[in-house]
């Protein structure tokens, strides 16, 4: 493990594997570095060098109260100058959101491969107070409830798997993440209705997604796609339920670099 200091001064702790041409993963909500391990190994199997990292309140990585969606996009710089530069940034989920926002505000990601980013096309946008509700019930010392509200508003779950989470021990395994849920949960909002600049970057882009994902994610991702001059939509049929496949994903990037 090794330490890259971003912009506030935050740490950031990221890991490098394999050789080759380097690739950024970029994890979604609720996981941590540890999470992207099969992503990783199967990059490394393909010939590249991959970097995992905790995005900030996660795992080995530090926090600052109040951060924002562009605080997140300077943990990215911060890793990508560490690392020695990208030739291409993976981001899955809201990692792919935060991976494309990045690249809006000049981060050097290179190609972005963007796994099934919940970008709202439909208008079922997040509630505008849930990030401060969710902070609310972390500053309360309730992280618990944080979390299941975060599953249940802003991931979609439905309320009966997340209270089965209680019983089964998955609650407990996602406590410490719960102040993640707040940033998760401004950037998404923030990229709620895509800025010209988001919607431009100056790079290759490719939008993944599987055949058999939850329909909001198909809908996300086609639109996503299809608003990005220049951008391929990539369907991936190993992937299954906003799970991307680590060979095919692998294979995907390998194809396009």
């Amino acid at each position: 493990m090794s330490i890259a200091t971003s912009a506030d001064g935050t740490p950031i702790e990221y890991s490098a594997t394999g050789d080759g041409r380097t690739i950024v993963i970029v994890n979604g909500a609720l996981s941590t570095a540890a999470d992207a391990a099969p992503l990783a190994q199967a990059l490394t199997d393909a010939g590249f060098r991959a970097i995992t990292w905790d995005r900030r309140a996660r795992g080995g990585s530090g926090d600052r109260r109040g951060s924002t969606p562009e605080d997140e996009a300077a943990d990215l710089a911060a890793v990508i100058a560490a690392a020695g530069g990208a030739d291409a940034v993976l981001g899955h989920s809201s990692g792919a959101v935060l991976a494309l926002f990045a690249a809006s505000q000049g981060v050097p990601t290179g190609a972005l491969f963007l796994s099934e980013p919940p970008l709202d096309h439909d208008g079922s946008a997040v509630a505008s107070d849930l990030a401060e509700r969710l902070q609310a019930l972390v500053d309360d010392g309730q992280p618990g409830e944080a979390v299941e509200a975060f599953q249940i508003e802003a991931v979609g779950l439905p309320r009966e798997m997340v209270e089965a989470g209680r019983t089964n021990g998955m609650l407990d395994a996602l406590i410490p993440l719960a102040q993640s849920t707040v940033y998760d949960t401004r950037l998404v909002r923030r990229m709620s209705r895509p800025t010209p600049d988001l919607l431009t970057v100056d790079r290759p882009v490719s939008v993944l997604r599987g055949e058999q994902t939850f329909p909001f994610l198909i809908g996300a991702s086609d639109w996503t796609a299809a608003q990005i001059p220049g951008a391929e939509l990539v369907v991936v049929p190993e992937s299954v339920m906003h799970r991307p496949d680590p060979a095919a994903t692998a294979r995907v990037i390998a194809a396009r670099l």
